[in-house]
Protein backbone atom coordinates (compact mmCIF):
# COMPACT_ATOMS: atom_id res chain seq x y z
CA UNK A 1 0.00 0.00 0.00
CA UNK A 2 1.21 3.76 -0.81
CA UNK A 3 2.39 5.44 1.76
CA UNK A 4 2.01 2.32 4.52
CA UNK A 5 4.89 2.45 7.28
CA UNK A 6 7.50 -0.67 7.82
CA UNK A 7 5.09 -3.00 9.95
CA UNK A 8 8.34 -3.19 11.99
CA UNK A 9 8.40 0.36 12.84
CA UNK A 10 4.80 0.07 14.02
CA UNK A 11 5.71 -2.46 16.51
CA UNK A 12 8.48 -0.52 18.01
CA UNK A 13 8.28 0.26 21.97
CA UNK A 14 6.98 3.69 22.73
CA UNK A 15 9.26 3.39 26.08
CA UNK A 16 12.30 0.86 26.44
CA UNK A 17 15.06 0.77 29.23
CA UNK A 18 18.47 -0.56 28.21
CA UNK A 19 20.65 -1.89 31.22
CA UNK A 20 24.58 -0.68 30.69
CA UNK A 21 26.15 2.28 29.99
CA UNK A 22 29.31 0.15 28.30
CA UNK A 23 29.48 0.64 24.41
CA UNK A 24 27.09 -2.38 23.83
CA UNK A 25 24.71 -0.46 25.83
CA UNK A 26 25.05 3.29 24.32
CA UNK A 27 25.09 2.17 20.89
CA UNK A 28 21.86 0.31 21.53
CA UNK A 29 20.43 3.28 22.99
CA UNK A 30 21.16 5.35 20.01
CA UNK A 31 19.51 2.48 17.75
CA UNK A 32 16.61 2.51 19.47
CA UNK A 33 16.57 6.40 20.41
CA UNK A 34 16.96 7.18 16.37
CA UNK A 35 13.75 4.95 15.68
CA UNK A 36 12.08 7.80 17.76
CA UNK A 37 11.96 5.52 21.18
CA UNK A 38 11.66 7.10 24.66
CA UNK A 39 14.71 5.29 26.31
CA UNK A 40 16.26 5.27 29.86
CA UNK A 41 19.69 3.86 30.14
CA UNK A 42 20.32 2.59 33.91
CA UNK A 43 24.24 1.58 34.91
CA UNK A 44 25.17 0.58 38.39
CA UNK A 45 28.37 2.83 37.62
CA UNK A 46 28.79 6.64 38.41
CA UNK A 47 30.53 7.45 34.88
CA UNK A 48 29.36 5.77 31.53
CA UNK A 49 31.75 3.53 30.44
CA UNK A 50 33.39 2.36 33.41
CA UNK A 51 33.35 -1.44 33.07
CA UNK A 52 35.04 -3.23 30.12
CA UNK A 53 34.73 -0.44 27.52
CA UNK A 54 36.96 1.80 30.29
CA UNK A 55 40.41 1.01 28.64
CA UNK A 56 40.73 -2.06 26.29
CA UNK A 57 42.58 -2.96 23.35
CA UNK A 58 40.87 -0.26 21.49
CA UNK A 59 40.99 -1.58 18.26
CA UNK A 60 37.78 -1.54 16.20
CA UNK A 61 38.83 -4.64 14.63
CA UNK A 62 35.62 -5.39 11.81
CA UNK A 63 37.91 -8.20 9.79
CA UNK A 64 40.23 -9.85 12.48
CA UNK A 65 36.86 -11.84 14.33
CA UNK A 66 38.33 -14.91 14.95
CA UNK A 67 36.65 -17.43 17.42
CA UNK A 68 38.93 -18.27 20.69
CA UNK A 69 37.25 -21.87 19.99
CA UNK A 70 39.37 -23.94 17.86
CA UNK A 71 41.36 -26.95 17.22
CA UNK A 72 44.36 -25.62 18.26
CA UNK A 73 43.72 -23.92 21.42
CA UNK A 74 41.91 -27.41 22.19
CA UNK A 75 45.22 -29.27 22.43
CA UNK A 76 46.66 -26.48 24.76
CA UNK A 77 43.67 -26.19 27.12
CA UNK A 78 46.04 -28.90 29.78
CA UNK A 79 48.23 -26.70 29.18
CA UNK A 80 46.66 -23.47 30.14
CA UNK A 81 44.92 -24.98 33.21
CA UNK A 82 47.95 -25.33 34.52
CA UNK A 83 49.28 -21.92 33.84
CA UNK A 84 51.91 -22.34 31.65
CA UNK A 85 50.95 -20.22 29.26
CA UNK A 86 51.84 -16.06 31.08
CA UNK A 87 49.62 -14.32 28.16
CA UNK A 88 46.70 -16.72 28.38
CA UNK A 89 45.47 -18.65 31.49
CA UNK A 90 42.31 -21.10 32.47
CA UNK A 91 41.18 -20.95 36.09
CA UNK A 92 39.77 -24.30 36.32
CA UNK A 93 36.48 -24.61 38.53
CA UNK A 94 33.80 -27.40 40.09
CA UNK A 95 31.73 -24.89 39.58
CA UNK A 96 28.56 -26.78 37.72
CA UNK A 97 28.37 -23.24 35.85
CA UNK A 98 31.82 -23.19 34.44
CA UNK A 99 31.88 -27.14 33.50
CA UNK A 100 28.79 -26.98 31.31
CA UNK A 101 30.18 -23.77 29.51
CA UNK A 102 33.53 -25.60 29.19
CA UNK A 103 31.69 -28.51 27.66
CA UNK A 104 30.04 -25.92 25.23
CA UNK A 105 33.21 -24.23 24.51
CA UNK A 106 34.76 -27.84 23.36
CA UNK A 107 32.29 -28.49 20.90
CA UNK A 108 33.06 -25.26 19.50
CA UNK A 109 36.56 -26.09 18.66
CA UNK A 110 36.07 -27.85 15.50
CA UNK A 111 37.61 -26.80 12.24
CA UNK A 112 34.25 -26.12 10.79
CA UNK A 113 32.14 -24.29 14.20
CA UNK A 114 35.58 -22.49 14.19
CA UNK A 115 35.06 -20.76 10.71
CA UNK A 116 31.12 -21.18 10.73
CA UNK A 117 31.74 -19.22 14.20
CA UNK A 118 34.65 -16.58 12.64
CA UNK A 119 32.92 -16.04 9.59
CA UNK A 120 29.98 -14.99 11.28
CA UNK A 121 31.60 -13.14 13.69
CA UNK A 122 33.18 -10.75 10.33
CA UNK A 123 29.46 -10.51 8.96
CA UNK A 124 28.73 -8.96 12.83
CA UNK A 125 31.75 -6.78 12.55
CA UNK A 126 31.60 -5.35 8.83
CA UNK A 127 27.56 -4.63 9.58
CA UNK A 128 28.87 -2.97 12.91
CA UNK A 129 31.42 -0.92 10.38
CA UNK A 130 28.60 0.43 8.43
CA UNK A 131 26.66 1.44 11.27
CA UNK A 132 29.37 3.69 12.39
CA UNK A 133 29.97 5.42 9.49
CA UNK A 134 26.26 6.39 9.37
CA UNK A 135 26.50 7.29 12.96
CA UNK A 136 29.89 9.58 12.35
CA UNK A 137 27.99 11.17 9.16
CA UNK A 138 25.55 12.33 11.06
CA UNK A 139 27.30 13.30 14.40
CA UNK A 140 30.59 14.63 15.56
CA UNK A 141 31.55 12.00 17.51
CA UNK A 142 34.82 12.79 18.98
CA UNK A 143 36.55 9.87 20.20
CA UNK A 144 40.34 9.72 19.44
CA UNK A 145 38.77 7.83 15.91
CA UNK A 146 41.56 6.54 13.15
CA UNK A 147 41.38 4.43 10.18
CA UNK A 148 45.07 3.34 10.38
CA UNK A 149 44.56 -0.21 10.00
CA UNK A 150 46.05 -2.75 11.79
CA UNK A 151 49.19 -5.23 11.35
CA UNK A 152 49.19 -9.18 12.69
CA UNK A 153 52.49 -10.23 13.28
CA UNK A 154 53.70 -13.60 13.86
CA UNK A 155 56.47 -16.11 14.73
CA UNK A 156 55.46 -19.24 14.07
CA UNK A 157 55.43 -20.20 10.55
CA UNK A 158 52.48 -23.63 10.92
CA UNK A 159 50.55 -20.31 12.40
CA UNK A 160 51.58 -18.11 9.58
CA UNK A 161 50.28 -20.67 7.14
CA UNK A 162 47.38 -21.22 9.01
CA UNK A 163 46.77 -17.02 9.05
CA UNK A 164 47.08 -17.22 5.78
CA UNK A 165 44.46 -20.13 4.62
CA UNK A 166 42.03 -17.52 6.58
CA UNK A 167 42.97 -14.91 4.71
CA UNK A 168 41.36 -16.30 1.53
CA UNK A 169 38.46 -17.43 3.35
CA UNK A 170 37.79 -13.55 4.93
CA UNK A 171 38.71 -12.40 0.99
CA UNK A 172 35.56 -14.89 -0.60
CA UNK A 173 33.61 -12.99 2.37
CA UNK A 174 33.91 -9.03 1.33
CA UNK A 175 37.02 -8.66 3.85
CA UNK A 176 39.94 -6.82 2.43
CA UNK A 177 43.53 -8.29 3.74
CA UNK A 178 47.08 -8.54 2.53
CA UNK A 179 49.91 -11.48 3.21
CA UNK A 180 53.05 -9.54 3.74
CA UNK A 181 56.73 -10.62 4.20
CA UNK A 182 58.48 -9.21 6.74
CA UNK A 183 60.25 -6.69 4.31
CA UNK A 184 56.68 -5.75 3.43
CA UNK A 185 55.57 -5.58 6.98
CA UNK A 186 58.15 -3.04 8.25
CA UNK A 187 57.88 -0.67 4.55
CA UNK A 188 53.92 -0.58 5.74
CA UNK A 189 55.05 0.08 9.43
CA UNK A 190 58.63 1.32 10.25
CA UNK A 191 58.08 0.44 13.82
CA UNK A 192 58.33 -2.78 13.28
CA UNK A 193 61.77 -2.15 12.15
CA UNK A 194 62.57 -2.13 15.74
CA UNK A 195 61.04 -5.17 16.89
CA UNK A 196 63.10 -7.69 18.81
CA UNK A 197 63.90 -10.57 16.80
CA UNK A 198 63.05 -11.66 13.39
CA UNK A 199 59.44 -12.85 11.93
CA UNK A 200 58.14 -14.85 9.54
CA UNK A 201 55.32 -12.84 7.93
CA UNK A 202 52.33 -10.00 8.46
CA UNK A 203 48.86 -10.51 7.53
CA UNK A 204 47.92 -6.15 7.00
CA UNK A 205 44.08 -5.26 6.97
CA UNK A 206 43.51 -1.78 5.89
CA UNK A 207 40.08 -1.65 6.89
CA UNK A 208 40.59 -1.61 10.83
CA UNK A 209 39.52 1.39 12.72
CA UNK A 210 40.53 2.42 16.34
CA UNK A 211 38.82 4.41 18.74
CA UNK A 212 38.63 5.41 22.48
CA UNK A 213 35.82 3.42 24.03
CA UNK A 214 35.33 5.36 27.08
CA UNK A 215 35.08 8.35 25.40
CA UNK A 216 33.30 7.11 22.50
CA UNK A 217 30.52 5.99 25.19
CA UNK A 218 30.56 9.44 27.02
CA UNK A 219 30.45 11.46 23.65
CA UNK A 220 27.67 9.51 22.35
CA UNK A 221 25.81 9.82 25.60
CA UNK A 222 26.10 13.20 25.29
CA UNK A 223 24.63 13.13 22.44
CA UNK A 224 21.60 11.15 23.33
CA UNK A 225 20.52 13.38 26.01
CA UNK A 226 20.59 16.75 24.16
CA UNK A 227 19.47 15.30 21.02
CA UNK A 228 17.60 12.88 21.34
CA UNK A 229 15.85 13.33 24.95
CA UNK A 230 17.58 9.85 26.33
CA UNK A 231 17.00 9.69 30.32
CA UNK A 232 20.47 8.02 32.28
CA UNK A 233 20.05 6.76 34.99
CA UNK A 234 23.71 6.29 36.41
CA UNK A 235 24.64 5.10 39.79
CA UNK A 236 21.56 2.86 39.77
CA UNK A 237 21.99 -0.86 40.79
CA UNK A 238 18.99 -2.94 39.39
CA UNK A 239 18.46 -5.81 42.10
CA UNK A 240 16.14 -7.86 39.31
CA UNK A 241 13.61 -7.28 36.36
CA UNK A 242 9.67 -9.03 35.96
CA UNK A 243 7.80 -8.87 32.53
CA UNK A 244 3.75 -9.79 31.60
CA UNK A 245 2.06 -9.09 28.53
CA UNK A 246 1.47 -5.45 29.38
CA UNK A 247 4.68 -4.05 30.24
CA UNK A 248 8.47 -4.49 31.82
CA UNK A 249 9.39 -3.61 35.36
CA UNK A 250 13.03 -2.82 36.37
CA UNK A 251 13.04 -3.40 40.08
CA UNK A 252 16.32 -1.36 41.93
CA UNK A 253 17.93 -2.40 45.37
CA UNK A 254 16.68 0.94 46.58
CA UNK A 255 13.35 0.08 45.99
CA UNK A 256 12.77 1.81 42.66
CA UNK A 257 10.44 0.19 40.01
CA UNK A 258 10.92 1.69 36.56
CA UNK A 259 8.23 0.58 34.25
CA UNK A 260 8.73 0.72 30.41
CA UNK A 261 7.15 -0.91 27.29
CA UNK A 262 10.13 -3.18 26.99
CA UNK A 263 13.53 -3.69 28.94
CA UNK A 264 16.99 -4.39 26.57
CA UNK A 265 19.72 -5.73 28.83
CA UNK A 266 23.13 -4.71 27.87
CA UNK A 267 24.54 -5.61 31.30
CA UNK A 268 28.24 -7.50 30.19
CA UNK A 269 29.02 -10.08 32.80
CA UNK A 270 26.09 -8.65 35.51
CA UNK A 271 23.35 -9.85 33.06
CA UNK A 272 24.19 -13.71 34.15
CA UNK A 273 22.81 -13.07 37.23
CA UNK A 274 19.70 -10.94 36.10
CA UNK A 275 19.03 -14.28 33.38
CA UNK A 276 19.91 -16.86 35.99
CA UNK A 277 16.20 -17.89 36.24
CA UNK A 278 15.97 -18.15 32.54
CA UNK A 279 18.37 -20.37 31.84
CA UNK A 280 21.43 -18.09 30.60
CA UNK A 281 23.03 -18.07 34.00
CA UNK A 282 26.16 -20.01 32.51
CA UNK A 283 25.85 -18.25 29.24
CA UNK A 284 28.44 -16.18 29.94
CA UNK A 285 32.14 -16.71 31.14
CA UNK A 286 34.44 -13.67 32.39
CA UNK A 287 37.09 -13.27 31.04
CA UNK A 288 39.91 -10.67 32.30
CA UNK A 289 41.95 -8.58 30.29
CA UNK A 290 44.97 -6.13 31.29
CA UNK A 291 46.10 -2.79 29.35
CA UNK A 292 48.27 0.01 30.47
CA UNK A 293 48.33 3.38 28.14
CA UNK A 294 51.91 4.75 28.08
CA UNK A 295 53.13 8.35 26.04
CA UNK A 296 55.00 7.15 22.58
CA UNK A 297 58.84 6.43 22.66
CA UNK A 298 60.83 6.95 19.81
CA UNK A 299 59.77 4.60 16.92
CA UNK A 300 55.88 4.03 17.70
CA UNK A 301 54.25 2.48 15.50
CA UNK A 302 51.11 4.29 13.08
CA UNK A 303 48.91 1.40 13.36
CA UNK A 304 47.44 -1.30 15.44
CA UNK A 305 50.07 -4.17 15.96
CA UNK A 306 48.52 -7.59 17.56
CA UNK A 307 51.70 -9.65 17.86
CA UNK A 308 49.90 -13.36 17.91
CA UNK A 309 52.70 -15.17 19.51
CA UNK A 310 52.89 -12.91 22.71
CA UNK A 311 49.22 -12.43 22.50
CA UNK A 312 49.91 -8.75 23.22
CA UNK A 313 48.18 -5.49 20.87
CA UNK A 314 50.17 -2.20 20.58
CA UNK A 315 47.82 0.47 19.76
CA UNK A 316 48.54 4.33 19.11
CA UNK A 317 45.29 5.84 20.84
CA UNK A 318 45.05 10.02 21.49
CA UNK A 319 48.58 10.76 21.41
CA UNK A 320 49.71 7.79 23.60
CA UNK A 321 50.11 3.77 23.06
CA UNK A 322 47.44 1.72 24.47
CA UNK A 323 49.07 -1.98 24.82
CA UNK A 324 46.46 -4.92 26.02
CA UNK A 325 47.12 -8.51 26.47
CA UNK A 326 46.85 -11.48 29.33
CA UNK A 327 43.70 -13.18 29.00
CA UNK A 328 42.49 -15.02 32.25
CA UNK A 329 39.89 -17.49 31.75
CA UNK A 330 37.36 -17.48 34.40
CA UNK A 331 38.69 -14.75 36.47
CA UNK A 332 36.10 -12.67 38.51
CA UNK A 333 38.17 -9.92 40.15
CA UNK A 334 39.20 -6.49 38.61
CA UNK A 335 41.92 -5.60 40.79
CA UNK A 336 45.63 -5.55 38.95
CA UNK A 337 47.67 -7.93 40.22
CA UNK A 338 51.10 -6.42 39.95
CA UNK A 339 52.93 -9.35 38.68
CA UNK A 340 50.04 -10.05 35.76
CA UNK A 341 50.55 -6.18 34.84
CA UNK A 342 54.50 -5.86 35.16
CA UNK A 343 54.68 -9.34 32.66
CA UNK A 344 52.06 -7.24 29.88
CA UNK A 345 55.12 -4.36 30.28
CA UNK A 346 57.88 -6.71 29.92
CA UNK A 347 55.94 -8.14 27.04
CA UNK A 348 55.58 -5.56 24.69
CA UNK A 349 58.80 -4.02 25.31
CA UNK A 350 59.84 -7.38 24.19
CA UNK A 351 57.55 -6.68 21.09
CA UNK A 352 58.68 -3.35 20.32
CA UNK A 353 61.25 -2.13 22.89
CA UNK A 354 61.17 1.64 21.47
CA UNK A 355 57.23 1.74 20.96
CA UNK A 356 56.46 3.19 24.20
CA UNK A 357 57.90 4.85 27.23
CA UNK A 358 57.91 1.59 29.25
CA UNK A 359 59.77 2.89 32.00
CA UNK A 360 58.18 6.14 32.73
CA UNK A 361 54.79 6.67 34.46
CA UNK A 362 51.34 4.93 32.36
CA UNK A 363 47.72 3.86 33.50
CA UNK A 364 46.94 0.55 34.21
CA UNK A 365 43.68 -1.38 33.98
CA UNK A 366 42.21 -4.18 33.94
CA UNK A 367 38.30 -5.51 33.42
CA UNK A 368 35.98 -8.45 32.40
CA UNK A 369 34.75 -9.37 29.12
CA UNK A 370 31.73 -11.95 28.81
CA UNK A 371 32.52 -14.56 27.23
CA UNK A 372 30.40 -16.86 24.72
CA UNK A 373 30.93 -20.80 24.45
CA UNK A 374 31.12 -19.97 20.32
CA UNK A 375 32.76 -15.96 20.70
CA UNK A 376 29.29 -14.79 19.33
CA UNK A 377 27.22 -12.36 21.20
CA UNK A 378 23.52 -13.75 22.53
CA UNK A 379 21.03 -11.25 20.75
CA UNK A 380 17.51 -12.44 21.31
CA UNK A 381 13.71 -11.79 22.86
CA UNK A 382 13.89 -14.11 26.71
CA UNK A 383 10.55 -12.65 27.02
CA UNK A 384 8.28 -11.05 24.60
CA UNK A 385 8.92 -7.77 26.76
CA UNK A 386 12.56 -8.34 27.17
CA UNK A 387 15.64 -8.58 24.80
CA UNK A 388 19.07 -9.29 25.61
CA UNK A 389 22.44 -8.02 24.03
CA UNK A 390 24.93 -9.79 25.82
CA UNK A 391 28.32 -11.78 25.31
CA UNK A 392 30.77 -9.56 23.02
CA UNK A 393 33.50 -10.77 24.95
CA UNK A 394 36.66 -9.60 23.63
CA UNK A 395 34.75 -7.91 20.95
CA UNK A 396 32.23 -5.96 22.66
CA UNK A 397 34.29 -2.76 21.28
CA UNK A 398 34.42 -3.68 17.64
CA UNK A 399 30.54 -5.20 17.82
CA UNK A 400 28.76 -2.77 19.44
CA UNK A 401 27.25 -0.69 16.37
CA UNK A 402 26.56 -3.83 14.53
CA UNK A 403 24.56 -5.29 17.27
CA UNK A 404 22.50 -2.45 18.50
CA UNK A 405 21.29 -2.60 15.21
CA UNK A 406 20.59 -5.85 15.36
CA UNK A 407 18.76 -5.74 18.45
CA UNK A 408 16.77 -2.91 17.56
CA UNK A 409 15.57 -4.82 14.66
CA UNK A 410 14.38 -7.58 16.46
CA UNK A 411 12.12 -5.47 19.18
CA UNK A 412 10.31 -4.22 16.43
CA UNK A 413 9.77 -7.64 14.66
CA UNK A 414 6.54 -9.75 15.82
Amino acid sequence: MIGAKNSSENLLPRRAIVLGAGVVGVATAYALARRGVQVTIIDRADIAGSGASFANGAQLSYIYTDALASSALLKQLPMLALGRDSAFRLRPSLDPGQIAWLMRFIRNCTRQRYLENSLEGLQLGLESQLAMRALLENHNIEFGHQSPGKMLVYDDAAAFKSACEMVSVRQSHGATQEILTPKEAIHKEAALAERAGSFVGAVYSPQEELGDPHKFCNALLSQLVTGYGVQVRMATDVQSWKADKDMTVVLTKAGEAIACDQLVICAGMDAATLLKKHGLGSSLMPMKGYSFTAAPGPASPKMSITDISRKTVLCPLDGAIRVAGIAELGARSTKIDPHQLASLVSTAAGVLPLAADYAGSYQSWAGIRPMTANALPIIRKVAPRVTINIGHGMLGWTYAMGSAERAARLMGEV
